[in-house]
């Protein structure tokens, strides 16, 4: 696993089973992630609402408008 830190509270890992996985913490909760696949990246978000901050750190990293919203237990099963 390689771990980024992108700012307070705000980390990227990815995953070293499968290098095409990158996942966001904020704080120490997965909320956000994108899939390198033969058709590009694709993005994934958190449906569930955790607070303001954790609301930021995902729209700085995602592209704009470009992630689905998944249930939090498929980020959490990606991690696992």
């Amino acid at each position: 696993m390689k771990i980024k830190h992108i700012k307070a509270n705000m980390t990227e890992i990815t995953l070293k089973d499968d290098p095409q996985i990158r996942v966001l913490f904020s704080y120490e909760t997965p909320v956000a992630c994108s899939i390198l696949t033969p058709e590009g990246k694709q993005f994934f978000r958190t449906e569930r609402f955790y607070s303001v901050t954790t609301s930021r750190h995902i729209n700085s990293w995602l592209p704009k408008d470009q992630a689905k919203e998944v249930p939090q237990e498929e980020i959490d099963n990606i991690v696992r």
